[in-house]
């Protein structure tokens, strides 16, 4: 089977105001996914197979809602990809937080190096160009005089290359006991709605 190219990104990027109000919308659908069993409580057993059902799908929706896809552009300056919410454009010049995005699936780890910028705008960087592009920037965004600095979190930095990998693996077990536990919180608490615990 021939594979199909993605379609190219668009030369007119939208405006800031528009990306925010997708991924807003986005994140909406995820938490309304979360929800959707607590809403439907007077139907005891469809409450806990709909909440068995839309817990995993929520928890993959909020992972990949910011994550690029090709193709994607990486410049100087400016970050541009394709999202399941639409195109984003992160500036380079400006970058306000830096953070890691773990999850889990089938026994692998996946990363994706969460990019805010002085707009708002996050982009989930996962491939090896824009993680090359995002030290570029960030060493010239530290090594400039300027008072505000990124924030960036140390697993970002040993995500990056740039800082110890002592703080990748507390990082990869706490977020593994959160994730644990936050599914089996809400697990429990669709059982409880549905009558059956």
């Amino acid at each position: 089977m021939p594979r199909t190219r993605p379609a190219p990104l668009p030369r007119e990027l939208p405006d800031v105001g528009t990306v925010r109000r997708r991924a807003r919308a986005g994140a909406g659908l995820a938490a309304g996914l979360l929800m959707l069993p607590f809403a439907a409580a007077g139907l005891a057993e469809a409450a806990t197979a709909l909440g068995l059902l839309t817990c995993p799908l929520a928890f993959l929706l909020f992972g990949v809602l910011c994550e690029e896809r090709p193709p994607a552009r990486h410049s100087a300056t400016r970050m541009t990809a394709r999202t399941l919410t639409g195109v984003r454009s992160v500036d380079l010049n400006h970058i306000t937080s830096i953070r890691l995005l773990t999850t889990f699936s089938y026994g692998s780890t996946y990363r994706t190096v969460v990019v805010r910028d002085g707009h708002g705008v996050r982009l989930g960087v996962t491939s090896a160009a824009g993680r090359r592009a995002l030290n570029k920037a960030l060493e010239r965004q530290t090594g400039d005089r300027t008072p505000q600095r990124p924030r960036v979190s140390r697993a970002a930095r040993a995500c990056l290359g740039t800082g110890r990998p002592g703080h990748l693996a507390v990082h990869t077990v706490l977020v593994f006991l959160a994730q644990v536990g936050a599914i089996c919180a809400y697990l429990v608490a669709v059982i409880e709605v549905g009558g059956i615990g």
